[in-house]
């Protein structure tokens, strides 16, 4: 990796444009390559290797983020890294977010929390929200889940709240994995202690990546998993806001 400043390079694999999922407003996201987890729903698998992504200099980045500044700006945005695992990759991560901040964009890291250790305090200087995905509140669930543990993602939410850094949490509801209620309310219970979660998604499980894996040759472990009907999303919702959490 070269470390010239501005030259500094990451795996990436692509970058779009969102709203209202990715952050506030309008943003730029930036899908970096590299995950350490497998989780059994990702709608993602193409970006699990950095050796799929391409080389891009933080300088590149930065010149197609100034492309749509102007529209990103006036729609109330800024720029939102997320993968894959940004946190994969710290130096690089770290240098994007330093820089949009120079530019005066909001920034926002999208990350599972699983490798938080490696974001150290100027990287989340620089992080103005973090979107964290909380996979489960059972340990044994998350291990199958994801192939990772809870514990550094739950070490890594209490880190944030003592900087002060405001989160939305990001749930995944998965029925027959994530809908059991007292995992639910154990998360609730856990989150209400903090001081700076503004916000819980309930995300609803989708397919939208099925085409992937085919096209990956490789098998996606929930394809016959249904998605959650809307009492069992309203359900989960209803336990987070019983906590004092808004739940959407």
């Amino acid at each position: 990796m070269n470390t010239t400043t501005g030259q500094l390079t990451g795996r990436v694999h692509s970058w779009d444009l969102s709203t209202g999922v990715d952050g506030p407003g309008t943003r730029f996201v930036l899908f970096v390559s590299g995950c350490p987890l497998r989780c059994l729903y990702c709608a993602n698998p193409d970006t699990w290797h950095m050796r799929d992504g391409r080389p891009v200099a933080v300088d590149e980045v930065m010149a197609e983020i100034d492309k749509y500044r102007p529209f990103v700006t006036t729609a109330g945005g800024g720029v939102t890294l997320t993968g894959g695992e940004p946190l994969l990759q710290p130096a690089f991560t770290g240098s994007v977010l330093r820089r949009c901040k120079e530019a005066g964009l909001h920034t926002a890291l999208d990350t599972s929390g699983f490798l938080g250790a490696r974001a150290d305090d100027a990287l989340l200087a620089d992080t103005d929200l973090v979107l964290l995905d909380i996979k489960s509140f059972d340990v044994a669930t998350y291990r199958k889940l994801t192939g990772g543990e809870l514990a550094p993602t739950l070490r890594f939410a209490t880190r944030l709240d003592r900087l002060g850094i405001p989160v939305w949490i990001r749930y995944v509801l998965v029925p027959g994995w994530t809908d059991d209620a007292v995992a639910v309310d154990g998360l609730g219970a856990f989150l209400a202690g903090l001081h700076h979660i503004d916000r819980v998604d309930v995300l609803p499980f989708h397919k939208l990546g099925t085409h992937k894996y085919d096209a990956l040759g490789i098998p996606f472990p929930l394809r016959d998993t249904p998605g959650p009907g809307p009492e069992l999303t309203a359900r989960v919702r209803a336990q987070f806001r019983a906590h004092g959490l808004r739940a959407f």
